[in-house]
Order: C-alpha cells, then structure tokens, then sequence
C-alpha cells in the first residue's frame, strides 16, 4: 500500500512539473497555498516577468494598460482640479535630504545611495529618490513669493526606489515601483484640508469604481503617520486570504513642518510673512496587486471589465464539416462591432485548440469569452461566457452588444459585491484583549475602541509582535459607529476615544 501510495505521489509530482513547464494553467489553489499561488499567477497571466535584480519586476503590456487606464482616470480628475504634471530628477543630494529630520529618519532604512561614477568614488553620494518632498520644496520656496503664487499644485508620475526589505512582492513591495506623487502648497490649512479629503475620494473611487475593491477610508494613527507630516489619511483594503490589511494610497496634510524646513514663506494680503500649508499624496501600481489578491481565483487571474487590457475575446470554434471560412469572418465582424461600440474586444485565431484557448484566456483574466462555432452561424447567435462565474448564455447576434454592455457591468457589481461579502465576514467588534487575540488569532479585521495614546499602540505591536508580525492600527475609519459613554480601550483599560481598525498588514 505504501508502495502504491508513492507511486501516487510520484506521479502527481511528475504532473505537476509538466504542467508547470509548458504553463498550462495553474498548478496552485489560492486557499491552500496563497503565497505560491500569487506568484505563480503574476508571470502566468502575463502581469510581470521577474528580474535578475530582486525585488525589481518586468512589467508587461497587460500590466502597463491596467496602470495607464488608472492613469487616465486620475490625471483627468486632478486637473479638473487645476493641478499640473511636472517632473523632476530621481537624484537627492544628502544635504537636502537630511534637512528635514524625522521625514529622513522614516525612510533611511530604505534610501539606496550612487556612490561611483565608473570607477571613481563620488565626491559626494546621491540618495535614489524614495519620495519627492526633499526634492520639489527648495524650489517650492524658489517659486513662491506673495499670496498671487498660491496656491500651487503639482504632481508627477515617476517610479520611486525603496530597498531595504527582506521579502520583495510584486506590486506590493517592490524595490523600484511605478507611482503618482501630487505635492500642493496653499495660503490657508482649510483649503489643504479639503484637498487631502478630495484626493482620497478620488483614491476611493480608483478602488471601488475600477477595480471593484472595497476600502475603508479613515485617518492614521499618530505612530503610523507620514513621517514630518500633520497627519494621514487613507483608503485601507483587506485580503481575507492572508487575514491582512493593506494600505491602498495615502494623502498627507504636511501642516508647516516642511514649510519651515525649506523656507517655504509668502507675503499675504497684509503684506506680512506666513508659512504655506502642505500637502503630499500618492498612489502606486500596489493597487494592482491588492486587486490580484482580491478577485483572482484558482483559474488564474480575475480583471474588473474597467481596466482589462482586452474584455471581451472571440474564440472560433472548428470541428468537422464547419464551415472555417465563415466561422472566422463571424469572429472579425463581432471583433469590429464590439469595437465599434467602445469595447476593448480581440480574437485568438492561433491554433491551440479552443480548450486550450479557453483556459489561456480565464488565466490572463479577460472578464467574457464569445465562442462562435458552426451552430452559433446556423443560428445567427454567440456564446459569451462569464470570467467570474463561468455562466454561459446564447445570445441572438443582433444583440450582442446590449448584453455584452449589461454583462460588463454586472460583473464589475458582482465582483465588488463578492470582495465586500468576503471582507465584512472577517470583520469582529471586540471590547477586550482576550476578545482582540482571539480575533487575531483567526485573521481578522479587528474593529475597536482606543484611547488614540502611542504608549498604548507600541505595547499592542510588542505583545502581539510573531512570525506572522505583530498588530497595528490600520486606520480610524471616518464613518465612526457610535461610542456608548463609559466605553473602555480594549488594550489599557482608559475611556476610549475612537473606534480604530486593527490587524496585520501588508
């Protein structure tokens, strides 16, 4: 028995490898092993190809259009809200970056340094970039002069480089990574509060209107803050896989602490000096790895119709006695009408067979499958076929781009609705700190009261601290639920002032 047993064993590894080297399909389950399997997915669906250099990822084309379809949502908002794209170099002197002490202390960890030119020792080394706010503010303070120069808003699309971590991720640590970085300057705190709150909802919107993610949107504790900022706020996602939370983008109000730094000054109405109000704000290709995480199954990868590279694809269906030549100039016409009507739509005219075309593109995550095959043209009809729960329906050709436009858009609900089912099953109120371990323990999204004191939030991080990471704030969420009088903090035992998310993080 134990003979036969191995044997068994032996040939399901032999499957395996083989199914792993011609990279047919996925050889790993998302519950079982969601390590493996996000990685394997990643390169499988054609999202990234890894480098020589860790924590450095290829991105592919299919990679590039989810980004630049984010891009275009984001770029257009900002400048309704009159900010303007600018650029400016990847290099810090160390000078510069050490000007402002605790945002430097927050990062030295991370800053990768160019120290030769050639051969030759540099004079003087250069700090990578980790983020901009000690590049653009000397000349913040250059271009600023009177209250007419206000307010002035900038962003930039550039990749950042952070490198000191032990366990890189695609999308989620990287040590090089695509991102926006908007920095703003303003007369008065008002106007930079408002902004933070309008850029986060923007941040809201990539997340749940893209990309069908659900986020809780809240401010950072004081120990999880921007370093040298006033204060953060964020949009906070949730993998119930991993039982972790991970932070979708941030946007910062910097308050007057860089202003002071850089001499960022200006004179007002009254003709007397005064210091701008700052902001900082920022989201990364890391969304595209939380949406990975989200809606990706044991097929391979799952892409809300918003920002798939290709929605819709057109498969022919052969077999014998069909009619190819009509077959195919079916496939090119509905290709042609779809695109016609504003969808992203392509046929596979390779010559895998269609099984295998099949399982390619359910791995590559285009959200519908058409097949046209000899009984589809004898019936002037398509079949789509659903991404996300492999429904199938045969639809008169006439309209098909009404239910392909219905379809789409049903999936994006459907996916959304899932993702946020699957997400408030983890949640759990607690009140105590045996309530909090137990809630820990399990993986969950933990909500609950606090004192809002940093003493109290260092020792939760300590005495939860293990080899899955110790707990965090993950953010007070705005929309607070009611805090009955008497109510005591779950780690102190002080009055609470504040419901506050906690977990483990990404």
């Amino acid at each position: 028995m134990a003979t036969a047993n191995a044997s068994t064993h032996s040939k399901n590894a032999r499957m395996k490898e083989v199914k792993k080297k011609t990279r047919l399909g996925m050889t790993f389950k998302k519950d079982a092993s969601f390590g493996e399997w996000y990685s394997e997915v990643v390169v499988k669906s054609e999202l990234i190809e890894y480098y020589d250099i860790s924590g450095c990822y290829n991105l592919r084309p299919q990679t590039m259009a989810i980004w630049e379809t984010m891009w275009e949502f984001f770029d257009a908002e900002i400048k309704k809200m009159k900010i303007k794209n600018a650029y400016f170099p990847m290099f810090i002197t160390e000078d510069v970056l050490q000007k402002e002490k605790d945002h430097v202390e927050g990062f030295a960890p991370e800053v990768a340094w160019v120290t030769k030119s050639g051969q030759n020792d540099l004079e003087v080394p250069i700090a990578i970039r980790p983020t901009s706010e000690t590049v653009m503010y000397p000349y913040f303070a250059k271009w600023i002069r009177c209250h007419q120069d206000l307010p002035l808003k900038l962003n930039q699309w550039c990749s950042v480089v952070r490198w000191e971590f032990s366990h890189p991720t695609p999308f989620i640590r990287c040590r090089e990574f695509l991102w926006q970085e908007g920095h703003t300057a303003f007369a008065t705190k008002e106007e930079a509060d408002n902004e933070v709150l309008e850029i986060l909802e923007l941040y809201r919107r990539i997340y749940e209107e893209y990309l069908a993610i659900p986020v809780v949107k809240g401010r950072k504790s004081e120990f999880e803050k921007f370093a040298g900022g006033l204060y953060t706020t964020s949009v906070e996602a949730f993998i119930p896989n991993t039982g972790r939370g991970i932070q979708g983008a941030t946007s910062h109000c910097l308050g007057q602490n860089f202003a002071k730094m850089f001499e960022i000054d200006f004179d007002d109405e009254k003709g007397e000096k005064a210091l701008v109000w700052q902001n900082s704000w920022a989201y990364s290709i890391r969304t595209i790895g939380v949406m990975v995480m989200v809606h990706g199954d044991d097929k391979g990868l799952v892409i809300p119709p918003k920002v798939a590279a290709v929605q819709i694809i057109i498969i022919p269906v052969p077999y014998n006695d069909a009619d190819m030549e009509a077959i195919f100039a079916a496939c090119s016409s509905a290709v042609q009408t779809l695109q016609a009507a504003g969808f992203r739509a392509e046929h596979d005219f390779g010559k895998k067979n269609p099984g295998a075309k099949y399982n390619n593109w359910e791995m590559k995550g285009v959200p519908l499958r058409i097949e046209i095959g000899q009984d589809e043209i004898d019936g002037n009809q398509v079949r789509i076929v659903r991404r996300d729960n492999g429904s199938k329906v045969n639809v008169p050709t006439e309209n098909m781009v009404e239910h392909v436009r219905d379809s789409l858009s049903n999936i994006h609900e459907s996916l959304f609705t899932a993702a946020k089912v699957k997400r408030d099953a983890c949640k759990k109120v607690v009140y105590t700190w045996e309530e909090f371990m137990t809630a820990l323990n399990e993986k969950k999204l933990i909500l609950a009261p606090w004192c809002d004191e940093e003493e109290v939030e260092k020792d939760v991080r300590t005495r939860t601290k293990g080899e899955l990471g110790a707990a965090k704030t993950l953010c007070t969420p705005f929309d607070q639920p009611s805090l009955p009088e008497g109510t005591l903090c779950f780690a102190s035992g002080k009055p609470a002032k504040m419901w506050t998310y906690w977990g483990r993080s990404y």
